[in-house]
């Protein structure tokens, strides 16, 4: 009779072992997407969320809804500037449309794979720009500042309105309705985004021009 050394082995649990499981599913899943679709970089989750900088990616519904907005606000050959919105900024280039053109300001360098469009943004430091982004050039700016604070916000919207020739999407919590429209004049709308995962804050979009989200 052979020893049955294998007692000795610790086990996983069941529960364990299941969760486990399905990680690396999740992961070949992902890694078989890239390879299928040749790996799209500009897809909303080509670049995981980083919790730490408080970001978390709309679902792609939201993603696209938000997309086709500022697509028409800013109108044949316009300009958008995506602030802090990477998820919006991915599914613009998904379109691959020639009809506008778009720039991600960003605090995570990850995002400076998107070449000579990402430009590096810290929202404490509002105007620290490049000289090459001109005051008011672009037809609407859509932001999400990373902090339900005021302070973000306030230093958020001098961004906004530097680089804005007026239209403006906010992406923010319901609870900054008040700051919103101190500092941005900028209305709630009926839309409800959706975040890939679920937030404990409720979150709205707010514009100052009559949009397709009311």
């Amino acid at each position: 009779k052979m020893d049955d050394d294998d007692d000795d082995i610790p086990q996983l649990s069941a529960h364990t072992l299941a969760a486990l499981q399905e990680f690396y599913l999740e992961q070949q899943q992902r890694e078989g997407t890239k390879t299928s679709q040749g790996f799209n970089q500009y897809s909303v989750g080509s670049i995981e969320e980083n919790w730490q900088l408080s970001q978390f990616w709309y679902s792609d519904e939201t993603a696209l809804c938000l997309a086709n907005e500022v697509i028409v606000a800013a109108g044949k050959g316009g300009r958008i500037a995506c602030v802090s919105a990477p998820s919006v900024y991915q599914k613009l280039k998904e379109r691959d449309d020639k009809d506008f053109s778009v720039v991600i300001l960003e605090y995570d360098r990850r995002f400076s794979v998107y070449g000579e469009e990402f430009i590096f943004y810290d929202y404490n430091n509002p105007l620290n720009l490049p000289e090459n982004l001109l005051p008011h050039s672009f037809d609407i700016v859509i932001a999400d500042p990373p902090y339900l604070s005021e302070e973000c916000l306030q230093k958020t919207a001098e961004t906004i309105r530097y680089l804005t020739k007026g239209k403006i999407l906010l992406c923010t919590g319901a609870v900054m309705e008040e700051q919103a429209a101190k500092h941005l004049g900028v209305k709630i709308c009926k839309f409800i985004p959706k975040h890939s995962r679920n937030l404990a804050n409720e979150f709205r979009c707010y514009t100052n021009y009559a949009s397709g989200l009311d």
